[in-house]
């Protein structure tokens, strides 16, 4: 004999009916609505939303039903006594509840007969059942406070009563009333508090078995996948020890390949259909693993322990892997020490923290051009973008860069260090990812900092940055001055953009989180394009996506083609407009734009955080590289500035004394500056090293581009330049 199957539940009932609530209120008005079992009810419809008065499980309730459209309805320790407006409401309500009484009654039962096909582990059961002894013990725990509250409280309200019966002045009795109506409402409350301990006890153990299979399941299935992942890398480690006969010619330009490869990571949309219709590939095998290593991601998207297979001989890349350098995947845990916030910021109110002597404890072991740098994690995102042929599809992509930018920084609360005057930082990635980047502290206050990014695949960035950071008391507010600027090699189009407001909320109580708010306008100065993308500030009363970001992309003409969406800790897509049209109900009279576009198509996602990532300052695979020492570098980089080496090893008091030190050694020197120039400005004459003031030809503006010089100093090894700061 097969097994019934399980029962399935009645629609949704909701309605409303009159619910009996005390003597001093009688019967009230609520909306009652029938469920999956089932009875919920709330003082109106739209409290559905948020907040329920009081649950009722109808597997084990008692139905009674009375004169004049009353039915009575008892479950648990609970009775709800009901009306309805008429005898043919009554009853609808009653049949619907005893209807859903027996499903109810019935799914039990199969969940319990299904449960035994599975067996449940004796630890999980003994976890569950241990859990459900704890809860209701601390119910009886309850029910004994219930009594004596309901007892004291009885006996309160007859000795206001006899007060009330007292002749006495009209105010006196008006607060005695007052009083009484409070004591009943604290009764009403802790009979609703104990009524929702034993709903949560029914819930929990009515469902406690399918909660225990359900868990069962997970574990065997992450067993199997375990199992199947540990198979897949073995079989791609023999594979990588293959005869070099098994792989057909290919072409040796390693460019050439890494482009094909990339190509195929971009999920393309074909455009004449009347929807985008995104590609999933299967997990072919370009990636080899290799045995003993682990799993944290490189911030090219590619495991730290895998290389990449570039479609050329087996000799080749092993000649690749051997002279590539391997990064490093972690930092030492950062330490844990306390520190009274409130007395070190209570005096810095509205003051720029530049000028603000800061401990340690208050940064990250990276500089602020480092920070700066890490803005290249998605760099691929440009990559594509070179390859692109339309110039709107290219601004997708630009506009995408610029939002990944932030993804780093939810969890980010700590400052960077301000790099002292003259300070620089390379980072040569040229071998992984095509590109070398060189940025210097061209001013202390304000403080500035130069940018220069070129890469061999299509693309030059640069930047000039300076940065007004104020404490307002609750929060403290990052504002970057300055513009972004990228261009492309083969079409010549120059993109320009901003950044915009970055905030530290709860500095002085409760948790820090940080939030990115603004518009950023991108101008694609060569076509005329523009994006603007809108950075909606956090709000806790928004039923919107937190962190949001929204964009249109429009042609020379204002012509819209693109909406992009997104969140800027998470991914951007994009999707084609296909019909625009004036649609109403715009505020303040104005008309909204209705877009209706095709499906979106995935631009960009963040890569997930490193293993123990919270111990290690929330850093991102790149962050972790960014300050690991290198040979040859100019004497001012930042992976040299000895009080962040020291914060990076956890030793943070040896920090903060060698930080003092360095501060005060640059305010000596830019005395001396001023004593040479005579002059009272407040940097003196210093002029950078690597970089110079310049008008942009494409926008008028004044910058700070690169001069050039760096990369063949270091091959000289030449740095006599350099001025002497650590």
């Amino acid at each position: 004999m097969t097994s019934p199957a399980a029962p399935i539940l009645l629609q949704k009932s909701k309605g409303w009916l009159f619910k009996w609530t005390n003597y001093l209120k009688g019967y009230q008005r609520r909306w009652f609505v029938l469920s999956n079992g089932l009875l919920s009810y709330y003082r109106t419809q739209a409290e559905m939303a948020h907040t329920c008065r009081g649950t009722i499980p109808l597997a084990k309730a008692h139905i009674e039903v009375g004169d004049t459209c009353h039915f009575v309805l008892t479950s648990g320790g609970r009775t709800y006594h009901l009306k309805a407006t008429s005898e043919g409401e009554c009853q609808r309500w009653v049949s619907a509840l005893q209807q859903a009484k027996a499903n109810a009654t019935l799914l039990v039962h199969h969940s319990d007969d299904s449960g035994d096909e599975t067996p449940v582990p004796q630890e999980d059961r003994a976890l569950t059942q241990g859990a459900l002894q704890s809860l209701a013990t601390k119910l009886e725990d309850l029910s004994t406070c219930n009594e004596l509250i309901g007892k004291h409280g009885a006996a309160l309200q007859r000795s206001l009563s006899e007060l009330e019966d007292l002749r006495g002045p009209t105010e006196g009795t008006d607060k005695v009333k007052a009083i009484n109506e409070r004591a009943t409402l604290f009764r009403i409350t802790s009979n609703a508090m104990i009524n929702a301990c034993r709903d949560f006890l029914d819930v929990a153990e009515s469902h406690s078995r399918r909660w225990q299979k359900a868990l069962h399941y997970e574990r065997e299935q992450r067993h199997h996948l375990e199992e199947t992942i540990e198979q897949l890398a073995k079989q791609h480690n023999s594979l990588e020890r293959a005869p070099r006969n098994v792989f057909p010619p290919q072409r040796s330009q390693e460019g050439d390949a890494s482009d094909e490869n990339e190509e195929a990571e971009f999920f393309d949309a074909v455009e004449d259909a009347p929807s985008f219709i995104t590609h999933y590939l299967p997990v072919p095998l370009p990636y080899f693993r290799r045995s003993g290593s682990n799993q944290s991601m490189m911030s090219g998207g590619v495991p730290n322990d895998w290389t990449h297979n570039e479609s050329v001989s087996p000799n080749y890349r092993t000649n690749q892997m051997q002279l590539r350098r391997t990064r490093r995947s972690r930092i030492p845990d950062k330490p844990n020490y306390s520190l009274n916030l409130w007395s070190i910021m209570k005096n810095c109110i509205g003051k720029d923290l530049s000028k603000i002597p800061m401990p340690v404890n208050f940064n990250e072991p990276l500089s602020m051009l480092q920070r700066l740098t890490e803005d290249l994690e998605y760099s691929e995102l440009l990559d594509r973008a070179a390859r692109c042929d339309s110039s709107l599809e290219q601004m997708c992509l630009v506009a995408a860069f610029s939002v990944s930018s932030y993804s780093t920084t939810v969890h980010r609360t700590a400052k960077p260090f301000n790099p002292l005057l003259g300070e620089t930082y390379e980072l040569d990635r040229l071998e992984e990812y095509g590109y070398r980047s060189i940025s210097e502290q061209v001013s202390h206050h304000p403080p500035a900092a130069a940018h220069h990014v070129a890469s061999e695949r299509g693309w030059t960035l640069w930047q000039y940055i300076t940065i007004d950071s104020k404490f307002r008391g609750k929060y403290i507010s990052v504002v970057p001055l300055g513009n972004i600027h990228l261009q492309f090699h083969s079409s010549g189009n120059h993109y320009v953009w901003s950044k915009v407001t970055s905030t530290v909320h709860n500095i002085i109580v409760g948790k820090l989180w940080i939030d990115q708010s603004g518009d950023i306008d991108i101008m694609n100065t060569t076509t005329k394009d523009t994006c603007r993308l809108k950075f909606s500030p956090y709000s806790y009363f928004s039923r919107e996506v937190p962190r949001k970001v929204t964009g249109v992309v429009e042609d020379g003409e204002g012509t819209a083609h693109y909406i992009l969406s997104g969140t800027w800790d998470d991914k951007m897509e994009s999707a084609k407009i296909v019909e625009s049209s004036r649609g109403c109900g715009g505020s303040e009279g104005k008309q909204k734009t209705v877009y209706q576009t095709l499906q979106p198509k995935l631009l960009w996602k963040k890569y997930p955080l490193p293993d123990n990532a919270e111990n290690m300052h929330y850093f991102s695979a790149l962050a972790l590289t960014l300050n690991e020492p290198e040979d040859g570098v100019a004497p001012t980089d930042s992976r040299l500035r000895p009080d962040q080496r020291l914060m990076e090893a956890g030793l943070w008091d040896e920090a903060n004394i060698e930080k003092q030190r360095l501060e005060d050694h640059q305010r000596m020197e830019r005395k001396r500056r001023e004593a040479q120039a005579n002059q009272a400005l407040e940097e003196g004459d210093y002029q950078p090293v690597w970089f110079e003031m310049r008008t942009d030809e494409n926008t008028g503006e004044a910058s700070c581009m690169y001069r050039g010089g760096y990369w063949e100093a270091k091959e000289r090894q030449d740095w006599s330049h350099c001025p002497e700061i650590f």
